[in-house]
């Protein structure tokens, strides 16, 4: 029988590759440099191939590194669904669970959530990782994740998904506006200086989409990287926007004058959805878990 690489050689060899840091790739797989540099080398050794160019100030993989570290990923993500597989068999509601949540939702929806979550299912360890909708999936996609809380439509190509409930959006300007106190149509909003987060956001365009914006006044010189950011340029007096119902209810608007009015039309909102991989072992805890936070979402929150 031919010698084969060890799950740990292979490891180490695409944290340098990722990291293209002996030093950096070492923190990740928690040995020392030496250890990690020793076992590339005798990975290098087994396979009778060089995997890396090393100077003394970089490292960086060849052509055939890149091509074994790109293999060697789906290896190890696949041998992380069989422990999974096993785990959830045991039990689905315990263990780690690598979390992502888009800024849109996170800030809003899981102060509500998290105490809930760690009463109804005590053995289960949620870590979590903010960041927009395209960096999470590539994370998921990698192994990174194990699911994603995200918000819909969006393509989300071949992941298995669970709806978490609807979210609608309201219209907020200062008071006073010529539309306080009336339902929002889209010919209202077309003719406003409506303030929009910057582009990567995806609330930005499910926005624009689902309330029939896409020729709506577009404030390109101000924009905002968070719903926080938005609601104070508001208050400023340099537009309008819209934020969803998630937001409101969470209290984004207290201690602002600011008025609110809802958007008119079935398609104007977005949907909650957690997402995971179909390869995944753990898809009853994902639908335990989805169960859940449906149910979390729906309930009023307390005053």
């Amino acid at each position: 029988m031919k010698p084969l690489p060890t799950l740990r050689q292979l490891r180490f060899l695409v944290a340098v590759v990722d990291k293209c840091h002996f030093g950096h790739a070492a923190d990740v797989c928690h040995v020392t440099q030496s250890t990690l540099s020793a076992g590339i080398q005798e990975l290098e050794a087994l396979l009778g191939v060089q995997l890396l160019e090393r100077t003394k100030r970089s490292v960086m993989p060849t052509p055939l590194g890149l091509d074994i570290a790109a293999r060697a990923a789906k290896l190890l993500k696949g041998t992380e669904d069989m422990v999974d597989i096993a785990q959830a068999a045991r039990a689905p509601m315990s263990g780690k669970l690598r979390l992502g949540v888009i800024p849109t939702i996170g800030p809003f929806l899981l102060p509500k959530a998290l105490p809930s979550l760690r009463s109804m299912f005590p053995l289960l360890q949620i870590y979590l990782r903010e960041d927009q909708t395209e960096r999470l999936l590539d994370r998921l996609e990698a192994g990174e994740l194990d699911a994603a809380l995200l918000a819909l439509p969006y393509d989300i190509g071949g992941y298995d998904s669970m709806d978490i409930g609807e979210d609608r959006f309201w219209g907020v300007f200062p008071p006073g506006h010529r539309l306080s106190g009336t339902a929002l149509r889209p010919r209202d909003i077309a003719v406003e200086n409506l303030l929009l987060l910057e582009e990567g956001h995806c609330l930005r365009d499910q926005a624009l989409a689902a309330c029939s914006l896409e020729g709506a006044q577009r404030n390109a010189a101000f924009q905002g990287t968070s719903l926080y950011t938005l609601v104070q340029m508001v208050a400023n007096g340099l537009g309008m926007t819209l934020v969803p119902q998630l937001a409101l209810d969470a209290g984004i608007l207290r201690g602002l004058d600011l008025a609110t009015a809802p958007l008119e039309g079935s398609n104007a909102c977005r949907r909650l959805g957690l997402i995971w991989r179909r390869t995944s072992g753990r898809t009853e805890t994902f639908q335990r878990l989805g169960k859940a936070l449906r149910e979390i979402q729906a309930a009023p929150r307390a005053a």
